[in-house]
């Protein structure tokens, strides 16, 4: 179980930064054209930010978590990292 925890740990850290990256562009773009859209991708990254902030606090910090808890949170991590991964692929191109 180690591994599968480490792994949602690695995921949520790499979403953490990705996410960091992506809302300061966008908040550098909003500042330039002042567009709702930006600003909801704002606000649903800042969302998306807090969950994994709370994700990795509670995989450093939480008691022993149920087995298929940890092994269904950390395939919805890793997904999402590649979702993460693709908008800022997209981002920066």
């Amino acid at each position: 179980m180690s591994l599968v925890l480490d792994a949602a740990r690695v995921a949520a850290a790499i979403n953490v930064l990705l996410l960091a990256g992506l809302i300061g562009i966008w908040v550098r773009t909003y500042r330039e054209i002042k567009a709702p859209m930006t600003l909801g991708t704002i606000l649903f990254a800042t969302f998306l930010l807090a969950e994994n902030l709370v994700a990795l606090y509670f995989y450093f910090n939480a008691p022993a978590l149920p087995t298929v808890a940890v092994q269904v949170m950390m395939v919805l991590q890793v997904l999402e990292t590649f979702g993460i991964s693709v908008l800022t692929y997209f981002t920066w191109k």
